[in-house]
């Protein structure tokens, strides 16, 4: 009975024409079958992560979600202890197409209570996830229900609301791709990337993210990995592409820079450019804290392009945190005096951060030392929140075609002696 009262009322809410409708209304209403991968979108790739299984009921799609602890590995033997869905961090692309009716169940396997937030899905109250003002915390062992239509097209992400400084630091977090049903290809993007940011306190020698870190953060992950373990994006000459970005590290935006290219922002989580022609290029894209941002571009340049946090300790590891000012020290003779008390000694840092990804000493346990990208010219002096972009003109598939190819004229190498005098160049 009070299913049928609560039918009635949502009926005449919806027929009330003093009032708005309701945001999932006309989702509601058209109750379209459920959006299939290549007829109605075209699939997003998440580097180094997974979509969430789904199976299909009775015209709703029907997923499962298992908040648990998850031994995760960061990159470069940096492994955390820390909290994800389904076994990864952060958890699985929920994909689905505009229109898509869900249920989502949700079975908590950790020591405390918790819920899931639908962050910038437009949906009922009872479903937005928020513990003691929506709905009861979903206690250790019990699985909760979450139905709804997602009625618009868009990035969001999903996060713990319960207690959300530790969940969500402790990696309790997800992305959302809502796809427009688009039967015609030429509209879509060709490669849809989907990249969660994420910063962390693991102290060095420990397993154990700090989620009451406030401040200093010294693990900055891609999709829950740190450069270079983080997968490189491959596109072909000639495609359009699309990369999202969720951002729901606890208090840093965010300003990737992309290098070779120009784009434009056509999304946030709040919408689309109703005209991307009149958008302003850009080369960074500033993505705040509990936002998405969707960038499109043309790759028209070949080559391995490096898009990165321009906040330069973004892509500094673990151990670059840990490290006392030492530029431009001068030590004289006391290096060999000390290496006499301790052999093998080197003072690093020096000169600079590059010191720290060569020096081979032993580093503690369950750390990353300040290391880099190796390229095919040596190591990038790069790593935490940054990624490579590799396009090329010839793919027979997506995997890593590996380092490109510079055509002949095209690298910077050092100068000749012929070369400066002819242009009047007197490097002394």
């Amino acid at each position: 009975m009070r299913f049928v009262l609560a039918f009635l009322f949502l009926s005449v809410w919806t027929l009330r024409a003093d009032l708005p409708p309701l945001p999932w209304a006309e989702a509601e209403k058209a109750a379209l079958p459920p959006g299939e991968p290549g007829r109605d979108y075209t699939p997003t790739v998440v580097p180094n992560g997974q979509r969430a299984e789904y199976r299909v009921v009775e015209g709703v799609k029907v997923f499962h979600l298992e908040a648990e602890p998850v031994t995760w590995e960061v990159g470069g033997g940096l492994t955390v202890q820390a909290w994800g869905y389904n076994e990864s961090v952060p958890g699985p692309l929920i994909e689905v197409a505009e229109g898509d009716r869900v249920r989502i169940y949700v079975t908590n396997h950790l020591p405390a209570s918790t819920t899931v937030h639908w962050h910038g899905v437009l949906l009922p109250c009872g479903m937005d996830g928020v513990s003691g003002l929506t709905q009861v915390a979903i206690p250790p062992g019990e699985t909760f229900l979450y139905d709804f239509y997602f009625p618009d097209p868009g990035t969001f992400m999903y996060h713990s609301h319960h207690d959300t400084m530790t969940q969500e630091g402790m990696g309790l977090t997800g992305m959302i791709v809502v796809h427009k049903r688009e039967p015609d290809r030429e509209k879509r993007p060709d490669r849809d990337f989907a990249i969660i940011l994420q910063e962390w306190r693991v102290d060095v020698g420990t397993a154990r993210p700090n989620p009451q870190e406030m401040i200093d953060f010294n693990v900055l992950t891609m999709n829950g990995k740190v450069m270079p373990a983080t997968e490189p994006l491959v596109a072909k000459l000639g495609e359009k592409v699309w990369i999202r970005f969720g951002n729901l590290s606890a208090t840093d935006h965010h300003p990737i820079h992309l290098h070779g290219y120009a784009f434009k922002i056509i999304a946030t989580d709040g919408g689309w450019a109703p005209d991307p022609s009149l958008l302003t290029p850009e080369t960074t894209v500033l993505v705040p804290v509990g936002s998405a941002r969707v960038i499109e571009f043309l790759a028209d340049n070949p080559g391995d392009w490096v898009f990165h946090c321009h906040m330069t300790h973004h892509i500094m590891n673990q151990m670059g945190h840990e490290f006392p000012n030492m530029l431009g020290a001068q030590f004289g003779e006391l290096e060999e005096k000390i290496r006499r008390l301790i052999p093998g000694y080197m003072t690093m840092g020096t000169t600079g951060m590059r010191d720290m990804t060569e020096s081979g000493m032993p580093i503690p346990p369950n750390s990353i030392p300040m290391w880099g990208f190796d390229g095919q010219f040596g190591s990038t002096v790069l790593g935490g929140m940054a990624n490579i972009l590799r396009v090329r003109e010839h793919l027979d598939s997506y995997d890593d075609p590996g380092p490109y190819h510079f055509p002949e004229g095209t690298r910077a190498l050092p100068a000749t002696p012929k070369q400066m005098e002819q242009d009047g160049i007197d490097p002394n």
